[in-house]
């Protein structure tokens, strides 16, 4: 009788290490998730002879991932709260639940560094003459363990990767994003332009620009494209290369408008659109010419009158194959002409009250510092902004694009 209850030891372990062995194999093969737990039900149920099992996984919520033998299908079943206290071995009684799970023996909660990873259910494990469990409760709390920290593991290593491509992602989106911006903007006597950026994320979805053209004429645009990330900066990328194509050929500004919207539409495919102000100033004759395609409208201050708003143009770039109107507006000034632009990031910002800062908050800041340098003008802005906004953090993008223009002496 002794040599077979030793036999039977032996014979249990040699199933052990067997079912060990398999789902370390398993692991090591990086099979994905749901094959581990098709391999790990297969393993109990064949090596250590569980005729009932049901394992149920913390996830975002409990979630049975093993199941077999069982009269009901607890695949979609909800884990009984009843067990969730449980911190060690529990014999299911009567007593203990009404639920569809008093058909198992027994309940084994898998800890890991005193965190409940598991609960797995197993039934048909009584021996029924002795009244005593036909199971190694440690040994397959150790298997559950194995398998369940295997999983976390890939998960957490998924995670990373994902997080290391975000970031790879990110980076190429900014440096994108940092080759738009020029260089070098002009501080002459005669022409003054300044700028500032505030990405709200890492990388953000405005784009600004100043082009020398031939006889002293200049480009400034601004805009702002619909989305984040990598796709929006590939965007506006080959906006910009566009732009820039077609200003070289052409300053008539209805056909560069045409040319862009046209490869916005083809780029975007419906899934963005940008809206786009662009003006050509030419200081020999005293002019500026505009286009608002739905951008935030910029203001103009001539010969220190009062402030005007650069509203003509066309309808957002990229929505509409072809544009449903399109006007060129121009200006005059014969001393002095101040531009100030922006992107919605800055009217938009909303102070604790829910009241977004505004056009008219803008307008009062620029005309009070005109006189004064463009950065200086910048900074009052923001000084202003966060006073204005209070503890709450902005929203978008936040892109201020100036220029001062002096008639020549």
């Amino acid at each position: 009788m002794e040599l077979k209850s030793l036999q039977n030891q032996f014979d249990l372990k040699e199933l052990e290490l067997n079912a060990l062995l398999e789902i370390t194999q398993a692991i090591n093969n990086n099979l994905p998730e749901i094959s581990l737990y098709k391999i790990y039900g297969f393993i109990v149920r064949a090596n250590l002879r569980i005729n009932k099992l049901a394992l149920f996984v913390k996830e975002d919520g409990w979630m049975c991932k093993v199941n077999y033998g069982t009269n009901v299908d607890f695949l979609p079943q909800e884990l009984d709260p009843v067990f969730l206290e449980l911190k060690r071995i529990q014999r299911i009684e009567s007593g203990l639940t009404s639920s569809p799970f008093s058909e198992f023996d027994l309940v084994i909660p898998a800890m890991h560094k005193e965190e409940k990873l598991a609960f797995i259910f197993v039934g048909g494990v009584i021996d029924e003459d002795e009244e005593q469990f036909n199971l190694d409760t440690s040994f397959i709390e150790t298997l559950s363990n194995i398998l369940l920290v295997a999983i976390e593991n890939k998960r957490l290593a998924r995670k990373q990767l994902e997080q290391e491509a975000m970031r790879k992602e990110m980076e190429i989106a900014r440096g994108v994003q940092q080759l738009l911006f020029p260089k070098v903007l002009p501080q002459t006597d005669n022409l003054k332009v300044a700028s500032l950026y505030l990405p709200h994320q890492d990388v953000g979805g405005d784009y600004y620009d100043y082009i020398e053209l031939k006889d002293q004429q200049f480009v400034l645009c601004i805009a702002d494209v619909s989305g984040k990330g990598v796709p929006a900066a590939l965007l506006m990328s080959n906006f910009q290369a566009t732009l820039r194509t077609m200003i070289r050929h052409t300053t008539d500004l209805k056909e560069v408008i045409t040319e862009l919207n046209h490869q916005t539409e083809r780029s975007a495919r419906g899934e963005n659109f940008i809206t786009f102000f662009i003006a050509i100033v030419d200081p020999n004759l005293k002019e500026l010419y505009y286009v608002n395609a739905g951008h935030n409208p910029p203001l103009v201050i001539i010969d220190q009158q009062a402030p005007k708003y650069l509203e003509l143009g066309a309808t957002i770039l990229g929505s509409f194959e072809p544009l449903p109107f399109l006007n060129v507006g121009k200006v005059n000034y014969q001393q002095e002409l101040v531009f100030f632009s922006y992107t919605d990031g800055l009217t938009e910002t909303f102070n604790q009250k829910g009241e977004p800062f505004g056009v008219e908050r803008v307008t009062e800041v620029v005309v009070k510092h005109q006189h004064t340098s463009l950065e200086h003008i910048n900074s009052e802005l923001l000084k202003e902004l966060n006073a204005f906004r209070g503890q709450n953090t902005y929203n978008d993008d936040i892109t201020l694009l100036s220029c001062k223009v002096l008639a020549a002496s």
